[in-house]
């Protein structure tokens, strides 16, 4: 049995897969929070639920929040397209304060189920330039949250794990790979379409692709056909 508890922010990607595979191995007692923010690649809610099958030791919650009010970004609002070539600066992609939501959403539910372990998969590597991937971003909301809420003040204090914050694709995916991911489930696209398949041109598919590649392992990847 598990003696250590973490929640894991969980989209179905392959970087948090990844994650999730990374806390069970530890022997966290896990569980997954998917953040439904109306976001336009819908599908991945239906991949969360179907990786989790896999895994069945671990509780999901699914939290629905509608960041589509705000808009602001080519994830949430229909009149901002995806970009098919690469970005200058940070992308339309960037949705705007995201993981301080995520995260944020994340310690309050730490709070009530009395973990202190969070984990989330951000990526200061391979990415697309979003300023919340960042460790100095990581490092600061810790610090934040840990002075900010009850649980940071009484108790033993919320810890926030990035295992994969300074690796790149290709090494998660070795990583992932060893530890028995399956990442034909796992999905990344921006602009899945409703039966999971990847544009193969977006940000997210082209770091993708490039992972495989480098890591020398086929893409299982369900592209859409041209």
């Amino acid at each position: 049995m598990a003696s250590k508890k973490a929640i894991v922010l969980f989209s179905g990607g392959l970087d948090s897969t990844t994650v999730l595979a990374k806390a069970l191995s530890e022997n966290y007692d896990v569980t997954a929070l998917t953040i439904d923010y109306k976001q336009r690649h819908m599908y991945e809610l239906e991949a969360s639920r179907k990786i989790l099958v896999k895994y069945p030791d671990v509780k999901h919650i699914i939290f629905k929040i509608d960041l589509a009010k705000i808009g602001g970004s080519a994830l949430t609002d229909e009149k901002i397209n995806v970009p098919l070539t690469e970005s200058t600066g940070i992308p339309p992609t960037y949705v705007p304060a995201r993981n301080i939501i995520f995260l944020s959403i994340a310690c309050s539910y730490a709070e009530k189920l009395d973990i202190n372990n969070i984990f989330i998969g951000v990526n200061s590597i391979d990415y697309s330039g979003y300023p919340d991937c960042r460790p100095e971003f990581i490092e600061s909301f810790q610090k934040m949250v840990n002075l900010g809420t009850k649980y940071g003040v009484e108790q033993k204090g919320i810890k926030i794990h990035t295992p994969l914050i300074r690796m790149s694709k290709s090494e998660i995916i070795k990583y992932g790979t060893a530890l028995n991911v399956d990442y034909s489930m796992t999905v990344s696209c921006y602009s899945l379409n409703s039966i999971g398949q990847a544009c193969g041109v977006c940000d997210a598919c082209r770091f993708r692709k490039k992972g495989f590649l480098e890591a020398n392992i086929d893409d299982p990847t369900i592209y859409k056909k041209n």
